[in-house]
């Protein structure tokens, strides 16, 4: 009996293991995946327009709530965004073109320069995170892992950065196998300290002429290193973008341009 019993729990150990290799990724169905998540975060073929609103959590402080219309044109690299509210920001505005990003302020009336790494005002957003993300082209996997993310089967990718460019040089990334989308996203140092939390819970997937699009309905991005105690429990700053009203077609050149800022903020 007891040899029957050791000689069953290998065979059910071996079991394991051959069902684990049967259904892990290959390191090519890994990079196809990554890829996929990387692409469905670009709009390529026409341009983007939609409305965000951005609220800020501070605790012990309140919400800060920004209203703005980004304008998205991926083939070129460029974006705008357009500060509609609240009204002492109403004007304010960022621009993207010859990767390079530009903060328009209309009190003064004058352009400074800002970076992709710099928080989009002064929220726990950056303003990369507006843009597409290059999961592939600048990160290298170092380990995946197929995990179940709620109710959605994902696969864990862990990443490090192949370039200096990028905000953060290590990822862990949860993207959902079957239609490639981003559901979670860590963002660490070099040391391993984790920095930021990005959950995105549900898409809304919006018909174009050509094809269709995913776009997030909400992201939450929790900042690890901004925050307070309250009543002894550490609380974190949230901020959480909303995005609506997407449509896809072609805008004037003239969009992306810091003479349309310039004329928006005077109306």
């Amino acid at each position: 009996m007891k040899i029957f019993t050791k000689k069953t729990g290998i065979l059910a150990l071996f079991l394991v293991i051959f069902a684990e290799n049967l259904f892990a990724i290959s390191d090519s169905e890994a990079q196809d995946l990554l890829q996929k998540a990387e692409d469905n975060t670009s709009f390529y073929e026409t341009d983007f327009k939609g409305n965000y609103t951005v609220v800020q959590n501070k605790p012990g402080e309140g919400q800060n709530l920004t209203e703005a219309v980004m304008y998205r044109r991926d083939r070129a690299s460029s974006w705008t965004i357009l500060i509609t509210g609240p009204a002492k920001e109403k004007g304010k505005g960022y621009l993207q073109f010859d990767n390079n990003i530009w903060f328009f302020d209309p009190a003064d009336r004058r352009f400074t320069f800002t970076s992709a790494k710099d928080k989009f005002q002064n929220t726990n957003a950056n303003n990369s995170d507006f843009a597409p993300q290059h999961y592939a082209r600048d990160y290298a996997i170092e380990s995946t892992q197929e995990v179940t993310l709620g109710k959605m089967q994902c696969v864990l990718f862990t990443l490090k950065a192949k370039v200096n460019s990028v905000d953060y040089p290590m990822l862990k990334l949860w993207v959902t196998k079957d239609d490639g989308l981003v559901r979670k996203k860590e963002d660490y140092s070099l040391s391993g300290q984790k920095l930021r939390t990005t959950a995105i819970p549900s898409y809304q997937t919006i018909k174009a002429i050509e094809k269709s699009y995913f776009i997030p309905v909400s992201m939450l991005i929790q900042d690890n290193l901004r925050g307070k105690k309250i009543s002894g429990k550490m609380q974190y700053e949230q901020t959480q973008i909303t995005i609506r009203n997407v449509v896809f077609e072609k805008v004037s050149d003239s969009v992306y341009t810091k003479p349309y800022l310039e004329m928006m903020s005077a109306k």
